[in-house]
């Protein structure tokens, strides 16, 4: 029995394969490094004193001192009054989502009450139908049978 490794279908594969590792080597991998090389960079942690973009040292001082959390500020007291009125606006808006949800637990209440008196009434009136169709029945028999003799035809044609 031959050798499978001697055919010449494998002997190709194996030359194809050989040929794209050279092909696909080194050079793909070094060109995506490359293409991704800035975001391979570590982050910097280091803080300035000064705004960027700032030059003189007394417009960076104002604005330090504007930053600092000790010195009473304007800004400070808006702040306050916004998380104020925030808290005053989610109280109020708990106080309508309570009523809210009464208010669906009521309608609930009674899209159920209401199913169910339509149900009943469905269940009258499919009774009385029927009785009323065994009167007509009982009063003219063979008119029925014609009847149902009629539509049981017209039933099996259509089929």
């Amino acid at each position: 029995m031959p050798n499978p490794d001697e055919s010449p279908a494998v002997q190709s594969m194996k030359r194809e394969q050989a040929q794209q590792r050279k092909r696909s080597g080194k050079g793909e991998l070094e060109k995506g490094l490359e293409d991704t090389f800035p975001a391979s960079d570590p982050v910097s942690a280091t803080h300035t004193t000064a705004p960027s973009g700032r030059v003189d040292a007394e417009a960076a001082e104002r604005v330090q001192r504007q930053r600092d959390p000790q010195m009473p500020d304007e800004k400070s007291s808006l702040v306050d009054e916004a998380l104020a009125a925030s808290r005053k606006r989610s109280e109020v808006n708990r106080g309508e989502i309570k009523a809210l949800r009464a208010e669906v637990s009521r309608v609930s209440e009674s899209a159920t009450e209401l199913a169910s008196d339509t149900a009943r009434i469905a269940k009258v009136q499919a009774r009385s139908f029927v009785y009323e169709i065994e009167e007509h029945v009982r009063a003219r028999p063979l008119t029925a049978v014609g009847i149902v003799a009629a539509v049981a035809y017209l039933w099996g044609a259509t089929r």
